[in-house]
């Protein structure tokens, strides 16, 4: 699981940017998919081409067949869902950093937030369009069922032939359990992308408000509420 690890510390380092939505959709990446892919996934589909049983000898009849049952394998389709997902959090977050070291950089926190924002709905994005890809590429490659029996009449087999796919029932539940979890993510990231756009960017800093938002005090002429104004605090993409 050394590899997952590394892509749940990566992914760990996109919450310093993120409104409390968008680490919702973190709770969900490292828990419901990166975990349960990990622990449950690998031993649910690790017998999916050696369990794929069909009633003939022929040779070369069998990869046929279950190349035409699978044209991916389930969980390689499912780690590659992963991996994409994570892509656009990791370039931001590789972004993020390389703009943190550019020497000379010593913006104040909100200038940083304020620079790295349009990247990060960017990445956000992406995000939302990379899952419904996916979602679509499920229903489309597998449906919502794995029947228990695929008939293959593709060459070489010499006749109709009987396949028959080991532990079809709980393989039904997991896809079914990962499609749901999937929608869920898209929601997530809809909304979180729906936040940021209403928010819009951090205030610059030394400005509590826009000109335009702020009334005069009382006994000032209109336009006086023009010059400066308190500080911000620290300010981020957080909420």
């Amino acid at each position: 699981m050394g590899e997952w690890g590394f892509l749940s510390s990566l992914l760990d380092a996109v919450q310093e940017h993120s409104p409390m939505v968008g680490r919702f959709w973190l709770v969900v990446m490292l828990l419901f998919r990166i975990l349960v892919l990990a622990t449950v996934g690998s031993d649910v589909f690790e017998d999916e081409q050696e369990e794929f049983v069909c009633n003939t000898q022929q040779p070369g009849c069998k990869p046929v067949c279950y190349d035409a049952a699978f044209p991916i394998s389930h969980y390689r389709f499912l780690v590659f869902h992963v991996v994409v997902l994570s892509a656009p959090a990791a370039l931001f977050v590789i972004f993020a950093v390389h703009q943190a070291a550019k020497p000379g950089r010593g913006d104040a926190p909100g200038q940083r937030a304020r620079r790295l924002q349009p990247f990060y709905v960017g990445s956000v994005v992406a995000r939302i369009a990379a899952e419904l890809g996916f979602l679509l590429a499920q229903a489309l490659l597998y449906g919502f069922r794995v029947q228990p029996l695929f008939v293959c009449r593709r060459r070489p087999c010499p006749h109709r032939v009987d396949c028959f796919v080991s532990r079809p029932t709980e393989k039904t539940v997991f896809i079914h359990f990962y499609f749901v979890v999937g929608l869920v993510s898209a929601l997530l990231s809809l909304a979180e992308l729906a936040h940021l756009l209403r928010k819009g960017p951090p205030a610059r800093p030394g400005c509590c408000r826009r000109p335009q938002e702020r009334g005069p005090a009382p006994g000032q002429p209109a336009g006086a509420a023009d010059g400066p104004c308190a500080p911000l605090p620290r300010g981020d993409l957080t909420v």
